[in-house]
């Protein structure tokens, strides 16, 4: 077998011959560095065993004093924050899911033939994503003060720049066969968006404001801490006086509300998705 022969059946086979060189310490140049890495980053931070140990045993007694969880008096309190927390995530998605909808007519390419147009939206997109919602409310705090509406307005910013690639891209993605199939009829540009593109996607943009509706409630929960209202307003406030029991109580409020949001939000996005997949059949 020439040595041509044998070069070819290494490319072919790779598997079969063992690595040489470079590629036969790569791996363990790639773990060595990992290691390094993982290594110098736990110094960085200041890790030790110790100070797990004696967080644990806090973490301990911090669970004990939770106990029983207690309102105080403060049920209906504690219910109007949590009602809170359900309007800013709602109205904070419904405002982004809306701006998110305009803007993806012009950041996709199948819709928006102009260049710069579709640049300057996705590029300025990616400029507020790039900013944690929690970032976001605290600009808001400082700008329209204490309250829901600047966790609304948070949330509404933050998740239009996630929703309009999301958005963009299933436009991009749509079958194009139906898209030729309205335009064939003589339909104009705009009623090939609205007949041909639009049925397709619906559904879809729809699921995904359902999910970001399901992952903002626990979003809400935690711009409160910053002062952006909610039920996280007063869960900081019991936690800096030490209120372990009434702590514990509204952390129960919580997860009850979220587990009831992910239930409701997974089955319409599953009937939702399930019915796109049927229409695409």
């Amino acid at each position: 077998m020439t040595k041509d022969n044998i070069r070819r059946r290494r490319d072919d086979l790779p598997e079969l011959y063992p690595r040489r060189g470079i590629a036969a310490w790569r791996l363990w140049l790639t773990l060595a560095l990992g290691s390094i890495l993982f290594f110098w980053g736990l110094d960085v931070l200041g890790f030790s065993l110790q100070r797990l140990a004696s967080g644990s045993q806090r973490l301990g007694d911090v669970l004990l004093m939770m106990w029983p969880p207690q309102s105080k008096g403060q049920f209906w309190t504690y219910l109007n924050g949590i009602g809170q927390t359900l309007a800013m995530a709602f109205l904070g998605t419904l405002t982004a899911s809306i701006l998110a909808f305009v803007l993806c007519l012009f950041g996709a390419r199948n819709i928006m033939p102009l260049g710069p147009v579709r640049f300057i939206v996705r590029r300025s997109s990616d400029v507020i994503r790039g900013l944690d919602s929690l970032i976001w409310a605290i600009f808001f705090v400082s700008i329209v003060g204490i309250g829901p509406f600047a966790g609304v307005l948070a949330i509404a910013i933050n998740d239009m720049g996630v929703l309009t690639k999301l958005f963009a891209e299933a436009l991009e993605n749509t079958e194009k066969d139906q898209i030729k199939g309205v335009r064939s009829t003589g339909a104009s540009r705009i009623q090939t968006i609205r007949f041909g593109v639009l049925p397709q996607v619906i559904p879809v943009l729809v699921a995904n404001s359902l999910y970001f509706l399901e992952s903002n409630v626990r979003s809400a929960t935690i711009l409160g801490v910053v002062g952006a209202g909610g039920i996280g307003f007063y869960l900081m406030d019991r936690m800096m006086i030490s209120a372990w029991r009434e702590v514990a109580f509204i952390v129960i409020m919580i997860l009850f509300t979220v587990a009831v949001i992910d239930s409701l939000s997974r089955a319409l996005r599953a009937r939702l998705l399930g019915q796109t997949t049927i229409s695409g059949r």
